[in-house]
């Protein structure tokens, strides 16, 4: 029998009538994919690079299909364009195909197909995902920058005070966003001049994160208008607000606040059976940037800065009779309710009243 050539397979897959079903398991330099015909039979088993120019130029001529993709750096852009092509693209999640993330033989072919009969047997066994638009990924890629930028400023921070204190002295006391260059002027002459250049270093670095942070703010009062409406609790900052609004983009695609909350990964995990319901710690599934935001916004409205609220006395109220870990209890719950919230502000349009007669007991029902 006359072997046939990856030309040949090629034309025959681009020529078939029949529904297919592909799999790309998707690699930084080169993707591996299978493509499935409607009895479940490998028609191809291909790599091509992991380039517009090489996808548009397979995916482009096949016929339209059906093609999973998991999650991953390259996915976002990959099943746009798949999409644009004709495809209908479904996005697994990575963490929940086991199949592939716990096998014994991983290999990029055997994942490609693995992905090609799940998808082809029934694409909710993926857990597919929703990838937010490239307009919202451009401006979250602002936010990503920013944050890039304060965990480097804040690597150099601890870097210069633990080079000062392993020489018996110390840095002028001040904040991250303080730091500049006459914070080391009480040092001896010999230390000054080994810090000098990453004292300015962190200056610069500070010097940037202000021009993000007024960048946000342009974001916000140009583009995102509603994110007034969140920013309407005490805590939540221009910051939080378009984080948040961009990591969820569309409001309506959940069908109650709550739902909000579980998909930032703060909902308690599960794992009943039978009259086993154990107590289990946050999912943490969300995007874990928004969590941390949504944390930080807790601390802000449980501690010393805190305006007087609804919210604030619950959580206070739950940190007093939750033991010994109450505190740590109360901020994951406010920072769950504040997920809710920002939901509801945002969906409904209300004005937010921190302190409103009978609320409390109203506002337990929430989260």
């Amino acid at each position: 029998m006359k072997k046939l050539t990856t030309t040949m397979m090629q034309e025959t897959v681009n020529k078939h009538d029949g529904r297919l079903t592909v799999g790309l398991d998707l690699g930084d330099r080169s993707s591996f994919y299978c493509v499935l015909d409607g009895t479940g039979d490998v028609l191809l088993e291909q790599k091509v690079s992991t380039t517009p120019k090489a996808i548009s130029e397979i995916f482009g001529a096949m016929p339209r299909s059906r093609i999973a993709v998991e999650t991953g750096t390259h996915s976002p852009w990959v099943s746009r364009l798949l999409s644009e092509l004709g495809h209908e693209t479904i996005v697994a999640h990575a963490r929940s195909v086991r199949l592939i993330g716990e096998s014994r033989r991983k290999d990029d072919r055997i994942d490609a197909r693995t992905l090609a009969r799940l998808v082809r047997i029934d694409p909710q066994l993926l857990c597919p995902v929703k990838h937010r638009s490239a307009e919202a990924q451009a401006d979250l890629t602002v936010i990503r920058a920013r944050a890039a930028l304060v965990r480097t400023r804040t690597m150099l921070v601890n870097a210069a005070r633990g080079l000062t204190k392993s020489y018996g002295e110390r840095l002028r006391g001040c904040n991250a966003r303080g730091m500049k260059p006459k914070a080391a002027q009480d040092l001896s002459p010999e230390l000054k001049y080994a810090l000098e250049p990453m004292m300015r270093e962190i200056e610069s670095v500070s010097e940037r994160i202000c021009e993000y942070d007024h960048l946000l703010e342009s974001m916000a009062r140009n583009r995102y208008p509603e994110a007034e409406r969140l920013k309407q609790i005490k805590g939540v900052g221009t910051l939080i607000a378009l984080t948040y609004m961009l990591t969820l983009e569309d409001p309506y695609r959940f069908r109650k606040s709550r739902d909000a909350a579980c998909y930032v990964g703060l909902q308690p995990g599960r794992r009943n059976s039978g009259q086993s319901e154990p107590q289990m710690h946050i999912s943490k599934e969300g995007d874990p940037y928004l969590r941390a935001l949504l944390v930080q916004a807790a601390h802000h409205v449980l501690g010393p800065w805190g305006v007087d609220s609804d919210l604030r006395r619950w959580g206070m109220q739950l940190a007093e009779h939750g033991g010994k870990r109450g505190k740590k209890r109360a901020v994951i719950a406010v920072a769950r309710k504040l997920a809710v919230l920002l939901h509801r502000l945002w969906v409904s349009g209300d004005m937010y009243v921190p302190l409103r007669p009978g609320a409390e007991a109203a506002l337990s029902a929430v989260a």
